[in-house]
């Protein structure tokens, strides 16, 4: 059930849950995060064979697409929710927590959209006409491993909602073993999974200041801005290294 319901709600695939699952069961579900990103980085890697041949650039953006497809844009949402809240919110908290939870999204947000989905572009583009095809696996297994590690070590910012129920009621005394098991597997890849793991750890460092500092903890959008910001600099880390 954990693993279903990590399937359901980071993936499109169309997985459906038997019964409404319990607080216990969600929480839970955060050890099968890693997994759901190793999932997508298998999906990646599968596509990047199927369109051998194909001109590096088409190939580059159509692995976007489906990379896009996958996640449904749920990171993407989080990312464009947090920035014109980050914005708007002029340092104030509350004014920030009810940007958030605004539908709409403002001209911040679609800059920053466009900003890392460009970046991701190109990166991808370089990665591939170096033949480091492994990062496309070590990516999206990244973002989906910090997201238990923000929940982990941040205070969940805003009561009520699926972010609050995982962050209590989350395995913590398994966690850290499942987390730290994924990120000895990284390491596997060599210097690129070094510098990989080394940069999700710091943008997590960074992005956990300012979290605390404006809102005092985490939130579900921030939260889906980290993976976005996580997966961006560890492209364009590997792709320029």
């Amino acid at each position: 059930m954990p693993l279903l319901i990590a399937l359901q709600f980071l993936t499109r695939l169309p997985v459906r849950l038997p019964r409404m699952p319990t607080a216990e069961e969600s929480g839970r579900s955060l050890l099968w995060y890693p997994w759901v990103g190793l999932l997508i980085g298998a999906v990646l890697l599968l596509g990047h064979g199927l369109l051998n041949g194909v001109s590096t650039g088409l190939q580059a953006a159509l692995l976007l697409t489906l990379w896009v497809w996958l996640s449904g844009g749920l990171h993407l949402d989080g990312l464009a929710d947090t920035a014109d809240a980050w914005v708007g919110g002029y340092g104030d908290r509350e004014r920030t927590l009810a940007i958030m939870k605004d539908p709409t999204c403002g001209p911040i947000g679609v800059i920053s959209l466009v900003l890392v989905l460009l970046l991701k572009l190109t990166a991808l583009v370089a990665l591939l006409e170096a033949g480091h095809w492994g990062v496309l696996l070590l990516a999206p297994w990244l973002g989906r491993w910090i997201l238990p590690l923000l929940l982990f070590s941040t205070p969940y910012a805003r009561a009520g909602g699926l972010g609050d129920v995982l962050a209590r009621h989350m395995p913590r005394q398994s966690l850290p073993l499942m987390l730290g098991v994924h990120a000895l597997a990284m390491l596997l890849f060599g210097w690129p999974g070094l510098l990989a793991l080394a940069v999700a750890l710091l943008v997590l460092l960074v992005v956990r200041h300012y979290l605390c500092e404006r809102l005092g903890g985490t939130t579900g959008d921030t939260a889906g801005a980290l993976v976005e910001l996580v997966e961006t600099a560890v492209l364009v880390s590997c792709a320029v290294l």
